[in-house]
C-alpha cells in the first residue's frame, strides 16, 4: 500500500507549531501564561552552563520575549511543576506527576545495577540517615550531608555515599527537589513537596504507557515508535512499539512518509486528523535557541527536518571543531539559519559577540543582520547586560 508523503515544509512547520516556535512570541511569561506554555511543552531541560543564560530559561524566553527567570521560579513554588528526570534533567508540568511513579519503580531497581559500577560502594547504608535528616530538619543540599565521608578524588562525578544517598533517594521518588539556590538542589520529603492531589493519583502501568505515548505524539506530531519511547524515557522501545501497533490496528493511528532534508522519506506513525489542522505560516522573527531547546533535543530529527547538522562535540580535540564546543542555533521562520558564538560577560555588562556562521547559501543582506543584531539585543536584556560588543568580522 502506497503510504501518504507529506512534504518536509508541511513536516517542519507541524514540529514548530507544536514546539510553539511558529507564533511571535508575545504573551506575558508569567502566571498563567507561563503555565499554559510549560503545559503545551510538557517539560524544558535544566543546564548549568550559563554561558548566555540558564538553558530552560533560553527555551522559555526564545517562546516569550517577556519571560524572566523568576516567573519559572514561582511557578515551581506554587508547585504547578516539579524537577525530575526525562532524557536529562527537566523542569516538568505538574499534571505528569502520577505518571511519574512508574519510571520512579523502574528506576529503583536501574539505578541500583548502575551505581554499582559508577559509585562507590556504602550509599544505601545511608538511606535512613538521610531520609531522618531531612524529616527533622527541612530540605537540605548534598554539601549538608556526609560531612564525615572522604570526598572523591575522581572528579565531579566522584560522590560520596550520602550524595549518591540523595541522588538515588530522589530519583527514586522518596524525596523531591523543593527548590534551589543558585543552581544547587535542596531536596525534601516527597509528601512535602507535591500538593496531595498529584501525590494520591495512581496509575495502572498500562494507562502510565498511553499517556506517555499520546502526549510524546502530541508534542512531536509525526514519530516513529523510537521516537516516542526516548520523548519522555519512561516506557521502553517495545512498549512504544506495542502501543503504535494497537493504535494503528484500532485506527487511532495512521502511517505516512516523511519528506526530509536528505531525500530519502522516513516512515512514521501520525493521528489520522494531523492533516486537517489549520497551520499558522511561522513567524520570520530570528530567535537565538539553546542547545538543548526541545525542538532541537533530536539531532538525528533536527538533520532530517532542517538540513542542519548540529552536535556538541565533547571529546574532539579543539583544533578539529569547526565551531567550538559551545554555540547557539539560530531560527529564522522555519529555517535553521546558522550558529552564533557568543557570552554574557556580566563583569562588564556586555554580550560580547564572536562569530556567526549563516548556513551555505544563506545571504547576509542588511535587514537579516538587522534582524539577527536585535535578536542578539533581546537575548542580552534576558542576561541582565546592556551593551553588545562585536568581535571585528563577526560574520563569517
Amino acid at each position: 500500500m502506497t503510504l501518504p508523503l507529506i512534504p518536509l515544509a508541511t513536516v517542519r512547520h507541524h514540529h514548530l507549531a507544536r514546539h510553539r516556535l511558529c507564533e511571535t512570541p508575545t504573551g506575558a511569561g508569567k502566571g498563567q501564561d507561563l503555565h499554559q506554555l510549560m503545559q503545551d511543552l510538557t517539560f524544558v531541560q535544566l543546564d548549568s552552563i550559563s554561558t548566555v543564560a540558564r538553558a530552560h530559561h533560553m527555551i522559555l524566553h526564545a517562546r516569550r520575549t517577556n519571560y524572566r527567570p523568576k516567573a519559572l521560579d514561582k511557578l515551581m513554588s506554587d508547585r504547578l511543576a516539579f524537577e525530575h528526570w526525562t532524557h536529562d534533567a527537566s523542569v516538568i508540568d505538574m499534571d505528569n506527576f502520577g505518571h511519574w511513579k512508574l519510571k520512579f519503580a523502574r528506576d529503583a531497581v536501574t539505578l541500583k545495577s548502575r551505581y554499582k559500577n559508577w559509585r562507590r560502594d556504602g550509599y544505601e547504608e545511608k538511606f535512613n540517615a538521610v531520609l531522618k535528616r531531612i524529616a527533622d530538619h527541612g530540605p537540605c543540599c548534598s554539601s549538608d550531608v556526609g560531612a564525615d565521608e572522604k570526598k572523591g578524588s575522581g572528579g565531579w562525578w566522584d560522590w560520596h555515599p550520602s550524595k549518591t544517598a540523595l541522588e538515588y533517594l530522589w530519583r527514586s521518588g522518596k524525596l523531591s527537589v523543593s527548590h534551589r539556590q543558585g543552581f544547587r538542589k535542596f531536596y525534601d520529603l516527597t509528601e512535602r513537596v507535591i500538593p496531595q492531589p498529584h501525590l494520591s493519583t495512581q496509575y495502572l502501568p498500562e494507562e502510565t504507557i498511553a499517556h506517555t505515548c499520546t502526549t510524546a505524539l502530541d508534542c512531536l506530531g509525526f514519530a516513529t515508535a523510537g521516537e516516542i519511547a526516548a520523548f519522555w524515557d519512561i516506557i521502553t522501545p517495545a512498549e512504544a512499539k506495542q502501543w503504535c501497533a494497537d493504535e494503528l490496528a484500532a485506527g487511532q493511528l495512521i502511517e505516512v512518509e516523511l519528506e526530509t532534508a536528505q531525500g530519502k522519506p522516513r516512515r512514521s506513525f501520525a493521528r489520522p486528523c494531523v492533516l486537517e489542522v489549520p497551520l499558522m505560516e511561522p513567524t520570520k522573527r530570528i530567535r537565538i535557541l539553546s542547545p538543548f531547546d526541545p525542538a532541537l533535543r533530536d539531532r538525528k530529527r533536527t538533520e532530517r527536518l532542517f538540513g542542519f547538522y548540529y552536535r556538541i562535540e565533547v571529546f574532539v580535540p579543539e583544533a578539529k571543531r569547526q565551531y567550538g564546543y559551545y554555540v547557539f542555533p539560530v531560527l529564522e521562520g522555519d529555517r535553521l539559519i546558522g550558529r552564533i558564538d557568543m557570552k554574557a560577560d556580566r563583569a562588564r555588562g556586555v554580550m560580547a559577540v564572536r562569530a556567526f556562521w549563516p548556513e551555505a547559501g544563506l545571504r547576509m543582506g542588511s535587514g537579516r543582520v538587522k534582524a539577527l543584531t536585535t535578536a542578539i539585543e533581546r537575548t542580552a536584556r534576558l542576561s541582565a547586560v546592556t551593551d553588545m560588543e562585536f568581535a571585528p568580522d563577526w560574520i563569517r
